[in-house]
């Protein structure tokens, strides 16, 4: 149906033309940035040990007073937005211009790790808000290690 992805292979329930949203509890149709945010949820939750609970698909943000959607969001217990992820799709390649769409979204939500995807390449940054800078990791980390990084 898609390519393979850059991913560890996910369990993802495919019905027809639809895919299954594991956060959003219900089947969507299977788009290629569909592919990709699905197999990338999955890579979170299963791989990195992010927690369920604490992640958003599609999640609602206003910009210069216009209607926007974050691919995913995590929030921390306190309901503070700390990560947010892009997703394109594979044939997407990802830009400056990407970038400059997730970083916009990160200055509203105040998230302070950007990941980006088209399910082939993926990127992390690291946003220092005290010092005004940007870091991009080499890997991207697990839930777990994500309170050593983030103020």
């Amino acid at each position: 149906m898609f390519p393979d992805l850059n991913l560890p292979k996910a369990e993802i329930q495919i019905k027809g033309d639809q895919i299954w949203d594991r956060l959003r509890k219900k089947y969507l149709k299977c788009t290629p940035e569909e592919w990709v945010r699905q197999n990338f949820i999955s890579y979170l939750i299963e791989q990195l040990k992010f927690p369920e609970g604490r992640m958003v698909s599609e999640y609602k943000v206003v910009y210069n007073g216009l209607n926007k959607r974050c691919d995913i969001a995590v929030f921390d217990q306190y309901s503070k937005c700390q990560v947010i992820v892009e997703c394109k799709a594979p044939k997407i390649k990802i830009t400056e211009d990407t970038f400059y769409q997730i970083a916009k979204y990160a200055n509203v939500l105040k998230a302070q790790l950007l990941i980006l995807s088209n399910g082939l390449e993926h990127y992390c940054a690291l946003i220092n808000p005290a010092e005004g800078t940007i870091s991009y990791l080499q890997d991207i980390p697990s839930y777990g290690q994500i309170e050593q990084l983030i103020d």
